[in-house]
């Protein structure tokens, strides 16, 4: 009885100790992992994730960015749809913002300053007279934790980062965790999760650049909009918000039918005059699953995105100038990329009325952002 009892324990620990040996090889074909470079003393990887379907991304755990997004078109032919550069080197001198996750602050605080509980915080000024993106060494600049997503049975990474106590002058020592997942349905599932042991304030987003006919090929102007917001934020000259939600209708701002991003980009409208385009925040509405959606007709690529945050940076390169030169030599030209940075309206801590951005000690903050790629 011993012995038939011994020889099941064996035989259950053998099987367990066989199908963890067989996850381990198959993390190992989805996530491929291998050292690019050096930064402030910090080994800097590229990390590749397979789906099944055979379709990669490439993440690199400096400025915990995504810097490839390979996905067909409706005749098969495989594409880079997002913006990044062929080495660290060229990573390191070029935009800083490329793909990465951007905090503590993503877009802008008026002035770089903000008060909490009659305490006033004074940020960086990169931005004009202004804070952009939580200051020159915020996020985005640092080089993260990094590892595979272990038993996930799909193509995971998990990158893990301790902003300390007035780091670029913002309040409270935070943890921060970031998890790309990419499904075999082609979603790129971003979720954030940040607590922190200080009163402070959070925005944290993702900065990719898309061109769904392949980065550098051409320009974003024939990209059709969706956009599920019934109002914007309006902005001063600095991009700073007048504190306006405005209705989109009967505005160029209104994406809730389909729009090229071409087709009133050059109105003579204040907003798109000041923002040298669009570069302004949509107030979505979050009714639907989709908040917005990006079709390219010549490709049939199809983007869509879905998050549970209360608004999204609609950008649309304009400040693009060729001088970045990115994968395959191809140079970044005006309007060849737009983003969409899910998030909360700029300048928030400045302005009561709109969604609070405050995250307290005791809190766990949590997010979820999806782009999910696909044809039509």
């Amino acid at each position: 009885m011993k012995r038939t009892l011994l020889l099941s324990l064996t035989l259950i620990a053998a099987a367990a100790w066989f199908s963890a040996c067989n996850q381990s090889a198959k993390t190992k074909e989805m996530v491929k992992k291998e050292l690019i470079g050096t930064h402030k003393g910090k080994d800097v990887f590229l990390l590749t994730l397979t789906n099944k379907k055979g379709n990669i991304i490439k993440l690199t755990n400096f400025g915990a960015r995504i810097t490839w997004i390979e996905v067909p078109d409706r005749n098969g032919n495989k594409e880079n749809v997002t913006f990044g550069f062929d080495t660290f080197e060229s990573m390191i001198k070029g935009d800083p913002y490329f793909g990465s996750v951007v905090g503590r602050y993503a877009n802008r605080i008026a002035k770089g300053k903000f008060t909490l509980d009659g305490v006033e915080y004074s940020l960086a000024l990169n931005n004009g007279p202004n804070s952009l993106h939580g200051g020159p060494g915020g996020w985005h600049s640092a080089v993260w934790n990094t590892e595979d997503g272990g038993k996930s049975k799909v193509p995971t990474a998990v990158f893990t980062l301790k902003s300390p106590d007035m780091e670029e002058g913002y309040p409270g020592n935070m943890d921060i965790n970031v998890v790309y997942t990419w499904t075999d349905n082609n979603e790129i599932v971003i979720d954030y999760t940040c607590t922190t042991d200080k009163k402070t304030v959070l925005n944290i987003t993702n900065h990719a650049y898309f061109n769904l006919h392949g980065a550098g090929n051409g320009d974003i102007l024939d990209h059709q909009m969706v956009i599920k917001a019934s109002r914007f934020v309006p902005v001063d000259s600095t991009l700073i918000p007048t504190g306006e939600l405005r209705p989109v209708e009967g505005t160029p701002f209104d994406f809730t039918t389909p729009h090229t991003v071409g087709e009133r980009i050059g109105e003579n409208y204040e907003q798109l005059l000041l923002g040298k385009g669009y570069d302004h925040t949509f107030v979505l509405d979050n009714k639907e699953e989709v908040d917005a959606t990006v079709y390219e007709p010549v490709s049939g690529r199809l983007m869509e995105v879905i998050t549970d945050q209360p608004g999204v940076q609609f950008y649309t390169g304009n400040f693009l100038n060729g001088r970045m030169i990115g994968h395959g030599g191809k140079p970044y030209n005006h309007r060849t990329g737009l983003c969409l940075e899910t998030g909360h309206y700029p300048d928030s801590p400045n302005h009561p009325e709109f969604p609070s951005t405050l995250l307290n000690p005791g809190e766990t903050f949590k997010s979820q952002t999806i782009y999910r790629f696909s044809v039509k």
